[in-house]
């Protein structure tokens, strides 16, 4: 038989128990830490949203090797380089340790798979062995990856390494801001294959034999995320410049020095949530994609299509009021020239102008009757001069 003194005991450990259950539930949640820097922008136009400290230099750990994809990117745009070129791995690289897809001396792989391991793995391992094999050292690439960020505008960055891992003794950490982030993400996302890299959940490494997760936990966790790149080591804490798109819009958010990786993922969550909430793309036009189709008088053919010379995209805030008007006209006189102006598109909020766009005819249209005679000889006196 239970004593009084036991179930005394019991009854006090239950009420305890139960008071400290009813201060778990309402004590509030806690506040994630504030990032030691962030910028959002959009992405298009790097037109800043919102910012903290954005030209604070900072050590961006692991997107230092944001530059590193930039550069290989580049030199395949201009043809020096192909995706399918071998790149080997020498012994330094195989013994670089961190985040890594276990690369052995005398490895080779194409360059598209060691650049994926960068993008998706963060793969220290594959980011030296592609420096080598650019510029034959790592020292020589840093050297070129200072010279593009100084070509970019990139005033806050200095590299030392291309991978970004913690200085050792005697050594000076890689040193950017998120200003500097965003720019440079901005430029990756130039390049279709990074792009889709960037938004990898899992890829296959090594014939399937390695199995490679995102470091951006964003990619399966946020609506619209599109990359791009995760950092850290313990002075830096935990970055990322996170991209993502819904509908016309898409953000850069660059969070710096988060303390923790929830923290810094939330952080970036909250940032380009704030940013979707509050901005809209206007898509006036498009190049390429007609937007009137244009009745031609007295003309061998019975219209033209009006064509945007160029994009008009205009980034308001949600509560902007704003119009789109056209002035491309119902019908024009023949002969029509490819490439004559007939009229533009302007986007305005109010009595201002955001954005305008000239719109012009996609063909010749010679005219027909005595007309002829004049639209021939000026086609002839135009080849002749």
């Amino acid at each position: 038989m239970r004593s009084w003194t036991a179930v005394m005991v019991a009854m006090v450990g239950l009420s305890a128990g139960t008071a400290h259950a009813r201060a778990r539930a309402t004590r509030p949640a806690e506040t994630p830490a504030e990032p030691v820097a962030y910028l959002v922008v959009e992405a298009d136009s790097g037109t800043v949203l919102a910012e903290k400290d954005a030209h604070k230099r900072w050590p961006p750990a692991s997107m230092t090797k944001m530059m590193t994809v930039l550069i290989a990117m580049e030199r395949v745009r201009d043809g020096s380089l192909t995706l399918d070129d071998p790149v080997r791995t020498s012994a330094w690289a195989s013994r670089i340790g961190g985040s890594q897809v276990y690369l052995a001396e005398g490895e080779t792989f194409p360059l598209r798979d060691m650049l994926a391991a960068i993008m998706i793995a963060s793969a220290n391992d594959a980011s030296v062995a592609v420096a080598e094999h650019i510029a034959g050292s790592t020292t020589a690439f840093v050297d070129l990856m200072n010279a593009r960020a100084h070509a970019l505008g990139l005033a806050d960055t200095t590299y030392q390494s291309v991978h970004g891992l913690p200085p050792g003794p005697g050594q000076t950490a890689d040193l950017t801001s998120a200003y500097d982030l965003a720019q440079l993400g901005r430029e990756l996302m130039r390049f279709p294959e990074v792009r889709e890299w960037a938004k990898t959940d899992h890829a296959p490494f090594r014939n399937g034999t390695l199995d490679m997760a995102n470091t951006n936990h964003l990619v399966r966790t946020y609506e619209g995320a599109t990359g791009l790149k995760t950092g850290y080591y313990t002075e830096a804490g935990f970055e990322v410049t996170a991209s993502a798109k819904r509908g016309d819009l898409e953000l850069i958010a660059v969070v710096l020095g988060v303390p923790s990786k929830q923290g810094c993922f939330a952080s970036a969550a909250r940032l380009l949530n704030e940013g979707f909430a509050s901005y809209r793309v206007i898509a006036g036009a498009k190049i390429g994609t007609p937007v009137a189709s244009v009745a031609v008088a007295g003309g061998t053919e019975e219209r033209v299509q009006g064509l945007p010379v160029d994009d008009l995209r205009v980034l308001v805030k949600r509560t902007d009021k704003v119009t789109t008007d056209s002035s491309v006209p119902s019908s024009v006189q023949a002969p029509v020239r490819r490439g004559q102006p007939l009229g533009e598109i302007v986007v305005r909020r109010g009595d201002e102008t955001l954005g305008r766009v000239t719109v012009v005819a996609d063909r010749d249209v010679p005219a027909t009757g005595w007309l002829s005679w004049l639209w021939n000889r000026g086609m002839s006196g135009t080849a002749t001069r």
